[in-house]
């Protein structure tokens, strides 16, 4: 055997591979596609709801339980919750016609 020619010819690039890496180049961008969110203004309108239910409730509750405190200790039986829980109700709804009046966020 002489050193001039070796054993083997080199291998090309097989057009096989270079279809299969294609390929998977057009699948990895078609699941990047799927995965993005599709739109994005719903999000932001659950995320608003929730808050403005959690303003609500959060209200309610805290002055109920802040006003059956008060009655516990100062043995004023309904008064102390009924006055906590109307307080409770106006700084709920103030909270909320405050989120309601924010203006909407910038989309970009």
């Amino acid at each position: 055997m002489s050193d001039d020619q070796p054993a083997r010819e080199p291998i090309g690039e097989d057009s096989r591979i270079e279809a299969l890496e294609q390929r998977l180049r057009a699948a990895h961008e078609r699941e990047i596609e799927r995965n993005r969110p599709q739109v994005k203004g719903t999000d932001a309108s659950y995320r608003l709801g929730n808050r403005v239910l959690a303003e609500l409730l959060g209200g309610l509750l805290g002055g109920a339980v802040i006003g059956w405190v008060i009655d516990l200790f100062a043995g004023t039986e309904p008064w102390g919750l009924l006055v906590m829980l109307f307080l409770g109700i106006v700084v709920a709804f103030r909270n909320i016609f405050r989120i309601a009046n924010r203006p909407p966020p910038d989309p970009s």
